[in-house]
């Protein structure tokens, strides 16, 4: 019997090789070096992409404390994931939050794995992505929050925010378990962090002369910048949620391309159409809304279903930054809601669609239709835009009870920069 055993693992031996059976639990140095390559990426879409291309979109006296808020919302998160953020996302526990069971990163080791790769590069990796979140946020709350408001409010809501909702999408939460789709971020990111910034917007109010002179960009070349150290990062925000260097990480690269494309031909013609001339700004917008529309479906959809994501992602943008921005009546400064906000929502419910294997995507999972599918993607949007709603409301009002929200008029008119920095950028 014992030579029976030996004979049949013998042939399982020849006609599957261990390397199968062990891909789960043997560190992969490609996947290992690739993913330390999109996790550098992920932290420089941060430090500069976030901070040149926002930079340039506020007045010359703000631009440096867009950049320390910036600097500084990157150190705060990365302490608070490794202390108990990484815990709560990704360790066993509830719906809606995980345990205390990796507490300042309890039990991992530099033996420890996450599928092919050392488990701290899957916590650097996640990390980042909770640092870029937060600091898409400010964008909306340029020129007029006072430094200490941002601190209190990056604590609070990384805390009660952006963790449930990792854990809800990623860490095997409520989303998941009703099958939400969500590649690279579209809720957990995106409309999370627009949502957030639209509240804050809201509570601060409009800027000091807002609508009786003139606000510019400071610095359109800037703007591009950032925009081109976004798109490049994007790659690694996209194709390394994959997790690996393999199939999917190249469909998601791809997708990252056409998608961006599509968003930046359709924003400039549409503007070019409706507003008599393309511009710069435009076609940088256009690139940031097809990325973000994409974001969520990037390794599931097909190479057309990104174009038709992109192409539509450029339109919706284009209608966020200048029809909806004036129903809603708000000063929301970089168009956070306009872009991500309403372009992640695109893209979360076209993943629905073009995930559809009939459309060239990898398909549904069994005994689902498309319409469940949607109506899936529907939900988890619903619950991302209540959830991180009451949050930012709570952690702002904190904020506001604590230190102070706005800065006073005075030091708005002389610029941030000096005020609460007592830097200039330009001399």
């Amino acid at each position: 019997m014992s030579k029976l055993f030996q004979c049949l693992y013998l042939l399982i031996m020849v006609c599957f090789p261990v390397s199968v059976f062990a891909a789960d639990t043997t560190l992969d140095k490609a996947d290992n070096a690739f993913m330390m390559v999109c996790t550098a990426l992920v932290l420089f879409m941060i430090v500069p992409g976030i901070a040149l291309f926002y930079g340039g979109l506020l007045r010359s006296k703000n631009v440096l404390s867009l950049m320390a808020q910036t600097m500084v919302i990157l150190a705060l998160v990365s302490v608070i994931w490794v202390v108990y953020g990484y815990s709560f996302a990704f360790s066993e526990g509830n719906d809606f939050f995980g345990g205390f069971e990796q507490f300042m990163l309890k039990g991992i080791s530099i033996e420890s794995l996450s599928a092919t790769i050392p488990q701290f590069v899957h916590v650097a990796f996640q990390g980042a992505f909770a640092c870029l979140t937060v600091a898409l946020v400010v964008g909306a709350l340029g020129e007029r929050i006072k430094f200490s408001a941002i601190l209190i409010f990056t604590f609070i809501w990384t805390t009660f925010a952006y963790l449930p909702m990792a854990h809800m999408v990623w860490g095997g939460g409520l989303l998941a378990q009703d099958g939400a789709l969500d590649f690279a971020g579209g809720t957990v990111v995106h409309i999370n962090a627009a949502v957030a910034g639209l509240v804050g917007a809201y509570l601060l109010g409009k800027r000091t002369g807002l609508g009786k002179e003139a606000i510019k960009p400071h610095n359109l070349p800037m703007v591009f910048m950032g925009t081109a150290i976004l798109f490049i990062g994007w790659f690694g925000f996209n194709a390394g949620s994959a997790g690996s260097a393999d199939s999917i990480a190249a469909l998601a690269f791809i997708n990252t391309v056409i998608a961006a494309s599509g968003a930046i031909l359709s924003w400039t013609i549409g503007e070019w159409i409706f507003r008599d001339k393309p511009s710069l700004l435009g076609a940088c917008s256009g690139c940031l809304a097809g990325l973000v529309g994409v974001t969520p479906a990037a390794g599931t959809v097909g190479v057309g279903g990104a174009l038709i994501i992109g192409l539509v992602s450029g339109i919706a943008g284009l209608w966020g930054v200048v029809i909806l921005k004036r129903w809603l009546k708000v000063d929301d400064v970089c168009d956070v809601f306009g872009v991500h906000g309403v372009c992640g929502v695109v893209g979360c419910l076209l993943t629905g669609v073009f995930t559809s294997a009939t459309l060239g995507g990898m398909g549904y999972a069994e005994g689902v239709t498309m319409i469940k599918q949607v109506g899936i993607q529907a939900f988890s949007v619903l619950i991302c835009v209540v959830w991180t709603a009451i949050v930012a409301y709570l952690a702002f009002v904190i904020a506001d009870k604590t230190t102070g929200l706005r800065v006073n008029v005075e030091h708005e008119r002389e610029g941030l920069d000096i005020t609460y920095h007592g830097e200039s950028a330009y001399n």
